[in-house]
């Protein structure tokens, strides 16, 4: 007789309790397996949302930076300009002396505040 064709081979074995077992642990696994790859799909995707979002974030701030760089281009070449201003000014103005250097306080002032401020008295 072929080997293993025999019903009452020693290496055969009828479904048992531990046969149960066997199958509940394989259904547990297969549970823990499709709980874990549901997890891993959704931090996957939380991931990419982030990673959008981020993106979105940075090109939004890219362009505020741009157009705070100009701002600050523009303000400074106003300031230039100002300057230039005020410096052909001055030739103007130079009859005006102060005539006093006395600080200006408000009445009823405690010459706590601005104390470091002159205001000077021009005469014209």
């Amino acid at each position: 007789m072929a080997q293993g064709s025999d019903s009452n081979d020693a290496s055969y074995r009828s479904p048992s309790p531990a046969g149960r077992q066997s199958s509940s642990d394989d259904a547990k696994k297969a549970m823990r397996r499709e709980k874990n790859r549901i997890a891993a799909q959704k931090s996957r995707m939380r991931q990419t949302q982030k990673a959008d979002s981020l993106h979105l974030e940075s090109e939004s701030l890219e362009k505020e930076n741009a157009a705070l760089r100009k701002e600050v281009k523009q303000l400074t070449e106003e300031a230039k300009y100002l300057t230039s201003v005020l410096s052909s000014h001055e030739p103007l103005c130079a009859g005006l002396t102060p005539t006093t250097t006395d600080l200006q306080y408000p009445p009823n002032h405690h010459g706590a505040y601005h104390q470091h401020i002159a205001v000077p008295h021009y005469q014209h």
